[in-house]
């Protein structure tokens, strides 16, 4: 049987266009794949990149017959640690052969890696942490990811628990259809939920204020899911670099604030919501690639998008229960009702958050995706 080979890689330009080529390969015959835009999927693994002044990670390929034939990274993020008061690596961005010797390899790789600095516990995927893309798909393969999920070969979750992982926690991808129905039901609630709430106001964040706007942000943000199992703060930094990377796809109809005026005239950012139109539709006619045509072929497909998702709808926790989730959801259904989308993916909600997905069930979503974490104790 040839030997399997497992290389660390750095993470300059000609590392990580390798690292990134396995990919390629694995899912070069799969129609659901979408291939990420290569050069923002780089700005995560740059050393200028904030997150990295409080992690680390090591890339490493797996090699069979002289050719690539797996990746993972290995990911060590002290403040997800100090947190949780954990000892917890991370692993990410694998990608396998249906091979269970090569995962493996891969596996007992990371996991060395992660013993190496005395961590307990291997978690994942995150790619690199909970704050971006997690989580393996373990059903529906048959549909494209929407923006900024993950995406996998069916055979992923077997190799994944043939290396000794358990499940730890699932992630839930809600599905509604955008008709005039569902939003007469959402705006008769909303509007009974105005009237009692006159003290709180929704309104939208355009690109020009949008700076001013992003620690009223991150003040809801940090707040409002610090209970959330996994949940890590994110830092001024981060919260900018994120930004700064999404700046260019948000529509200001599409992400709101919510802001309760107190007596003394004080506004106080208590929500908010972002959502983005499904731009996956148009990366994946571009094959990863902008140059030299990709931006013509983005630009024709982006005519052709009819999915949003709400990537977060977040309120603090002493103002739940008042319904202002509701009022800045059905502000973004209708928006996208004038744009004439006709669905939208809720993605994503943790399998015990019993309140939101009640919530979204009652707005008239129904699960249709579902993505799991899995941890090994190393």
């Amino acid at each position: 049987m040839p030997s399997i080979e497992i290389v660390p890689v750095g993470r300059s330009k000609r590392d990580l266009a390798r690292f990134f080529d396995v990919a390629d390969r694995i899912y070069k015959d799969d129609p659901h794949w979408v291939p990420p835009l290569r050069d923002d999927l780089a700005k995560v693994f740059i050393d200028k990149n904030p997150y990295f002044q409080h992690a680390e990670m090591q890339l490493f390929i797996a090699r069979k017959n002289g050719q690539d034939v797996g990746r993972i990274a290995a990911i060590l993020d002290k403040a997800h640690n100090d947190f949780h008061n954990e000892k917890c690596a991370f692993f990410g961005y694998f990608e396998s052969e249906n091979d269970p010797a090569i995962a493996n390899a891969l596996f007992d790789r990371a996991a060395a890696w992660a013993r190496e600095r005395g961590m307990k516990v291997l978690r994942g995927p995150a790619n690199p942490s909970l704050n971006d893309e997690a989580g393996l798909l373990i059903d529906a393969f048959d549909s494209d990811p929407v923006l900024m999920m993950t995406f996998n070969r069916p055979y992923y979750p077997k190799l994944i628990e043939g290396a000794g992982f358990k499940k730890a926690k699932d992630l839930l991808a809600y599905w509604f259809d955008i008709k005039p129905e569902i939003m007469k039901r959402l705006d008769k609630i909303s509007a009974r939920i105005a009237k009692n709430e006159p003290q709180v106001t929704v309104r939208t964040i355009s690109k020009k204020s949008l700076a001013q706007d992003l620690p009223k942000v991150r003040d809801v943000y940090n707040e409002a899911w610090e209970k959330n199992w996994g949940f890590v703060p994110m830092t001024s930094g981060e919260m900018d670099y994120m930004a700064a990377r999404l700046k260019p796809l948000l529509v200001q109809e599409f992400l709101c604030l919510a802001e309760l005026r107190h007596p003394d005239g004080r506004l106080e950012p208590i929500g908010f919501c972002l959502t983005l139109p499904d731009y996956n539709v148009a990366m994946k006619p571009c094959r990863g690639f902008l140059l030299p045509f990709g931006w013509l072929k983005f630009l024709l497909a982006t005519k052709k998008i009819k999915t949003i998702r709400v990537l977060t709808l977040g309120i603090k926790k002493s103002y739940r229960m008042r319904g202002v989730q509701a009022i800045m959801f059905a502000h973004g259904l209708r928006e996208s009702l004038k744009k004439g989308y006709t669905g939208c993916e809720v993605s994503w909600l943790l399998e015990d958050n019993d309140a939101i997905i009640k919530t979204a069930e009652y707005w008239g979503g129904h699960l249709y995706k579902t993505y799991r974490l899995y941890d090994k104790a190393i």
